[in-house]
């Protein structure tokens, strides 16, 4: 499936989300070694993790299906993409 550089964007986007989220979980949980998680704080946390491992597979799945589509430097665009996706978002031209 070919994506644009604009679906890759929100692709990153929601795997960062993901990635936050988890480290949310984890901190307010600890280490799961530090102590006992409740059934619910590891079905949480495993909830969380698999979102975020989803996530970044598919947007790595989708970046080298997209470089090799357009034969461009996977690396180069997926710097391109996590720029941008980590760039705040603007609401219209000129950021108004």
């Amino acid at each position: 499936m070919a994506h644009t550089i604009d679906e890759l964007v929100e692709l990153q986007r929601a795997a960062d989300a993901a990635q936050a989220e988890l480290q949310r979980v984890q901190k307010a949980f600890g280490r799961p070694t530090e102590g006992r998680w409740a059934a619910e704080q590891h079905t949480e946390w495993e909830t969380a993790f698999r979102a975020w491992s989803d996530l970044s597979r598919q947007v790595q799945l989708a970046i080298t299906e997209h470089a090799e589509s357009e034969g461009t430097s996977r690396g180069e665009l997926e710097a391109e993409v996590q720029r941008r996706a980590r760039q705040p978002e603007q609401d219209g031209p000129g950021g108004e």
